[in-house]
């Protein structure tokens, strides 16, 4: 409790309760009073310790429950300009309904901050071991192969009896190829008589 902060330090009253003289009495008379900005702060500060995004599901649960919420706000308030008596009675269905909506969501958010939780402090077995991950080099110029720490080996030149890196490959062996060009080449009667023509530049 000596590191507690109303509503984990997201409302701007955070830090200026008296939280660090009497951090029960605060904390108790935030679950009481301020029950929605203590749940949704406990989220924000789980999301940010854990890296943890909200999935789609968890959006579309709690844009179902605001847009309840605003559709009963809205009909209580034709409600009390109209006054009708079944809009009023249909804005206090609505209102019932978000509020049963409401605290059913808080319930789940509940449930899945102390999973989280349980999960940071070893409750479902060991946690994983960060290694530190192995040291890289970069090649230098009077390298002809970069050095393969960090990085899995490279077989560079197999292919052309292991050509130093950064050069092109050798010719195959026997290039040009035996009886290339052929001994008829060029054909007899090539080029033809008169050509080129007269005049023409060569």
């Amino acid at each position: 409790m000596s590191r507690y902060v109303c509503c984990a330090g997201y409302m701007p009253c955070s830090g200026r309760c008296g939280e660090s003289r009497c951090p029960e009495f605060c904390l108790a008379t935030e679950v009481f009073l301020c029950f929605g900005n203590s749940v949704a702060s406990t989220r924000f500060m789980l999301q940010d310790e854990f890296n943890i995004q909200t999935t789609k599901c968890d959006n579309c649960i709690i844009g179902f429950m605001f847009c309840l919420q605003q559709i009963a706000c809205i009909f209580s308030i034709v409600a009390m300009i109209v006054g009708s008596e079944d809009i009023q009675e249909a804005s206090q269905l609505l209102s019932c309904l978000a509020d049963m909506v409401y605290c059913t969501v808080c319930a789940c958010m509940q449930t899945q901050h102390k999973i989280e939780m349980d999960k940071r402090d070893g409750m479902f077995g060991p946690q994983p071991v960060m290694a530190v991950p192995p040291a890289q080099q970069m090649s230098r110029i009077d390298q002809q192969i970069p050095p393969s720490i960090g990085y899995p080996p490279q077989t560079y030149g197999q292919s052309y009896g292991q050509q130093p890196y950064g050069y092109p490959p050798q010719p195959p062996q026997g290039y040009p190829a035996a009886g290339y060009p052929p001994s008829n080449h060029p054909p007899p009667g090539y080029p033809p008589s008169g050509y080129p023509p007269s005049g023409y530049p060569k």
